[in-house]
């Protein structure tokens, strides 16, 4: 983490060299960043994140030798440093990305799909930004164990610890009683989930929707990905289906995500952000909230900014459960530190301690809820 009135050391991991050229200019030329060295490939970067120790990475994905990924999971399981990816916007580039951000690293900026020098100065502000507050995160050392399970994927899921799994059989249909569980994320959120994902399983008998802040071109890959680790149904959420226990979903990047009175699951892309969120986790919550009264439990993780802190509030006013990430194993403490001077949270928990948390809640609910009418 970089110290107050200190440059920030940036390393910059490209196999382009006039991407590093541009790279380097952008940063040397920003008077709080300072370009400390350039890898043109995993191999290099690995090297240099040991012996150059720099507060921020920017890593690209494809590179020979060892690649964007590789690199990532080496850095973060070894010597963990703030990573953002400065990767393609291609579906290809997305599904990396995703791995990158699973595996550990903070954010990622899209490089425009020509990458010259004119089309990087578009993105210029953006990227900026993002390695200013990367240098301020906590970096998370990510388990070896994860970080070979998302690199060596290829469609097998780990089942869960029989302590953790879940056996009643789920409840359905619209005018039966289930437990709603809402996990809201934001910057660190896709590695924290994957934390907290292998323990679900197909028959948990909650419906689950994660709302994580994301673009629209990420999520449908994201839900695809997810899938991979966990025994539950993953799906991107549809207008108008149904939520059903078993299944989680996922909420469509640049949609916010409503439950109606009925159960059904409304998207909204024409609102536009609300208190600067989209898709907002208010909006959500508020609804799950509404619809599930006491049987909402909510699920706090890092991010920054205060997006959840409402909708917690509504879900504890209803009865329901909030849980939130500590501050220790939190990437950003923001979100859950906002709902936490809400008064909204009940625990607040470990990211190993949030599953069994909700499990806990789950069963209790489980057991002593009669199916019937609302």
């Amino acid at each position: 983490m970089a110290t107050p009135n200190k440059k920030i050391r940036v390393l910059v991991v490209e196999d382009s060299m006039f991407m590093r050229k541009v790279l380097e200019e952008i940063f040397n030329a920003d008077e709080q960043l300072q370009v400390v060295g350039n890898a043109k490939d995993g191999r290099e970067a690995v090297a240099l994140a040991e012996s150059l120790k720099p507060d921020v990475i920017t890593m690209d994905i494809n590179m020979p030798h060892v690649d964007g990924l590789q690199a990532t999971a080496e850095i973060m399981t070894t010597n963990p440093r703030p990573i953002v990816i400065v990767s393609s916007e291609s579906r290809e580039g997305a599904a990396s990305t995703l791995r990158a951000l699973e595996l550990g690293a903070i954010e990622f900026v899209a490089k425009p799909s020509s990458a010259i020098d004119l089309d990087m100065q578009s993105v210029k502000e953006e990227l900026l930004r993002k390695v200013r507050m990367a240098a301020k995160v906590r970096v998370v050392r990510t388990a070896s164990r994860l970080a070979l399970t998302i690199q060596n994927a290829n469609g097998s899921k780990t089942p869960a610890p029989a302590s953790v799994r879940v056996r009643p059989s789920p409840m359905s249909g619209l005018d039966q009683r289930f437990p709603v569980v809402v996990l809201a994320a934001s910057t660190g959120g896709p590695a924290t989930v994957m934390r907290i994902a292998p323990g679900f399983t197909g028959d948990f008998p909650a419906a689950v929707i994660l709302v994580q802040h994301m673009p629209a071109a990420f999520t449908t890959q994201y839900a695809t990905q997810l899938a991979e680790f966990t025994g539950i149904r993953v799906k991107e959420a549809e207008a108008n289906e149904s939520l059903q226990p078993g299944t989680l979903y996922i909420c469509p990047g640049g949609q916010h995500l409503r439950i109606t009175p009925t159960g059904r699951i409304q998207l909204d892309g024409t609102t536009g952000r609300i208190n600067g969120y989209l898709p907002s986790i208010d909006a959500t919550m508020e609804s799950v909230a509404a619809f599930a009264g006491p049987l909402s439990i909510a699920g706090i993780l890092t991010g920054m900014g205060n997006d959840g802190a409402q909708g917690a509030t509504a879900i504890k006013a209803a009865g329901g459960l909030v849980l939130a990430q500590d501050e220790a194993t939190s990437v950003i403490f923001g979100m859950p530190a906002e709902a936490i001077k809400a008064g909204a949270v009940d625990q607040v928990l470990s990211i190993d301690d949030i599953y069994p948390a909700i499990e806990k809640r789950v069963l209790g609910i489980c057991r002593t809820t009669p199916a019937g009418v609302r």
